[in-house]
């Protein structure tokens, strides 16, 4: 049976406000929340959530969305949404129901490792810039990549399942 206007615009609603709200949280600071100065990529774990059951194309198009969104709100260089877009686009790719059961636990991974990957982007981009010695670069994308691929792995699952509950109650 298919949704009435109403109920369309209503998960339309939720989905961009569940997106705004982690672009929201980035600007809440809460010290006990941080590993080794990194704090969680709301963001991130946002477009780990929403890409796991769409396609690549949907994925790349809301991590540029909220990677731009994100660049507004800090710094516009070195740019959030190539990462974004680059972890939309591999975690739809990913097959995870084909691979990993355990909806919990593999979205823990999953965010882990995406999150490695988007810090490894900024280093890049900081590197190609010049504007600090590639050193220092590398020295502190190492602790920046694993506090927050850490801290946001942990809160990944907890966001995920409110997430998955809405997202499928907006498609069935």
């Amino acid at each position: 049976m298919p949704f009435s206007l109403g109920r369309q615009l209503l998960n339309w609603f939720g989905t961009f406000t569940t997106a705004i709200l982690s672009l929201v949280a980035l600007l809440v600071p809460v010290p006990a929340w941080e590993i080794a100065g990194a704090s969680a990529d709301w963001p991130l774990i946002w477009i780990v959530c929403w890409s796991v059951r769409r396609s690549p194309l949907q994925a790349a198009i809301a991590g540029l969305a909220l990677g731009w969104a994100q660049d507004g709100l800090t710094a516009t260089r070195p740019s959030h949404a190539l990462g974004l877009a680059l972890v939309g686009i591999l975690t739809a790719r990913l097959e995870k129901q084909r691979y990993i059961q355990e909806d919990f636990i593999s979205m823990a991974v999953i965010t882990f490792a995406m999150a490695v990957l988007a810090e490894t982007c900024l280093a890049v981009q900081y590197s190609f810039l010049g504007n600090l010695p590639i050193a220092n670069v590398w020295s502190h994308h190492q602790w920046a990549a694993l506090g927050s691929a850490l801290i946001s792995s942990l809160w990944a699952p907890l966001v995920y399942l409110p997430l998955r509950w809405w997202w499928h109650t907006e498609t069935s």
